[in-house]
């Protein structure tokens, strides 16, 4: 369909239904309908395998599902009978249930690096836990996060670093620093800085970038020297890279590390993992002052602790991680060409590990834009293909793959057009998409 035809008129109006009663219009800032053009905001009906329907009736090939979290595809039946099988035998009691020790033994089997896990419902959860318990184990209190990296968590210490700030202290946001990503020196140079007061290291381990040689290894040395607590995030990386994430990949051990997305396919489940001298501050058989690690009344619900063993055997089993770089290679290798072939290589930029692939859209001067994005989402969505990113599922094909990139093709040729005319604004359909964290709406 011709972007200048497709409407969605039933998304419209779920979309200010949502508004009207949601702070947002979603639970979740990166699904905002200002993410997308203006009317153009698809609101899911349902979803199976790699395809979604919005409630106008379109299919779409999805990108980045549930944000990533849904990486085998939607429906999953490996994950659905595990959760099924737990569903009429009750979800949550006043003990913990077997599964709860059961999930724990296979987690760890999966990622050997680590000595104790505890379960919680979301990343923002569990990565706070980690911070708390590190400034609990060295008294210290700052805590030190990658600033090259958008996102660790919706609390305090970490929002008040970002344009949202509003209604948090600044004597709580003076409380984190930052350290860029590939800079041994500068990272050195932080805690020589703030010698004694950074609790800990807070990173992702890789991103859109591998890490340099020696980098990871290099921050290890310099929290076991300067007495710091190494946390790897690992929401993204935990599956993408490998089963073990990115520190069973790159064979560096962090002292604590977060999981979550993948973990549970979509099922609502992240977990806190390390050391077990760090982790048993936290329980009961700890020395020294008892750290609330985390305590959650739906933490451990059953169905989604089953599915995330679901998902940790089929990703064991089916070699799911080589299928994502697979899919990855095959994707950014046509995105590349149909760029290059319309003219455009330059301008539409594919980045990042074959199984998280992003892109960017830049302009005349090569340089990051909004309007342009706009332009090329307005064109994907009018094809069939919603995708904020390029982060591929298992549940995708070939077939999908192959007509993601003629469509591709088909919105490099406009963006051709709007090049050569120095202005998209003519190919918007409204206001541009706008970026998650900013000051005002």
């Amino acid at each position: 369909m011709d972007a200048e035809e497709f409407s969605l008129p039933r998304s419209r109006s779920a979309n200010d239904r949502l508004h009207a009663l949601v702070p947002g219009g979603a639970h979740t800032y990166a699904k905002g309908d200002d993410q997308y053009p203006d009317g153009l905001a698809p609101v899911i009906s349902h979803g199976r395998g790699a395809h979604v329907w919005d409630v106008d009736g379109n299919r779409y090939v999805e990108y980045g599902s549930g944000l990533r979290s849904v990486s085998l595809g939607h429906a999953h039946p490996r994950v659905l009978e595990a959760v099924r099988r737990e569903l009429d035998r009750g979800s949550n009691f006043v003990r913990p249930s077997v599964v709860e020790v059961e999930a724990a033994e296979h987690f760890l089997a999966t990622v050997p690096t680590a000595e104790m896990v505890k379960f919680a419902k979301n990343g923002s959860d569990v990565t706070t836990a980690a911070v708390r318990l590190a400034r609990a184990v060295t008294g210290r209190r700052l805590v030190a996060v990658c600033g090259d990296q958008p996102f660790f968590s919706v609390d305090d210490w970490f929002i008040g670093t970002t344009p949202m700030s509003a209604g948090i202290p600044a004597a709580t946001t003076e409380l984190t620093v930052a350290f860029p990503y590939g800079d041994l020196a500068a990272t050195e140079e932080l805690l020589t800085r703030y010698r004694g007061e950074v609790a800990c290291l807070v990173l992702e381990p890789a991103g859109h970038t591998e890490p340099p040689p020696g980098y990871l290894a290099g921050l290890r040395e310099l929290a076991d020297r300067h007495g710091c607590v190494l946390v790897f995030d690992e929401m993204i990386t935990g599956f993408r890279w490998s089963e073990a994430g990115a520190q069973g990949l790159y064979g560096v051990v962090p002292d604590l590390s977060t999981f979550g997305k993948a973990l549970g396919n979509g099922f609502a489940v992240s977990a806190l993992a390390g050391r077990r001298d760090l982790m048993e501050r936290g329980g009961l058989r700890g020395v020294g002052d008892r750290v609330f690690l985390l305590s959650t009344t739906h933490g451990a619900e059953t169905h989604s602790l089953a599915a995330a063993m679901a998902v940790q055997t089929t990703y064991v089993e089916e070699g799911v991680t080589a299928r994502l770089h697979a899919l990855g290679e095959r994707l950014a290798a046509g995105v590349r060409e149909a760029a290059a072939a319309t003219g455009v290589g330059d301008h539409v930029v594919v980045r990042g590990r074959a199984s998280n692939l992003v892109y960017a859209t830049l302009d005349e001067r090569r340089q990051p834009s909004q309007p342009y994005r706009t332009l090329f989402l307005r064109q994907l969505l009018a094809s069939g293909v919603l995708a904020p990113s390029f982060v591929v599922s298992s549940a995708l094909d070939e077939a999908d793959i192959d007509h993601t990139v003629d469509v591709v093709a088909g919105a490099c040729a406009v963006y051709r057009k709007a090049l050569d005319a120095g202005d998209p604004t003519p190919w918007l359909g409204g206001r541009p998409v706008k970026p998650v964290f900013r000051r005002l709406a």
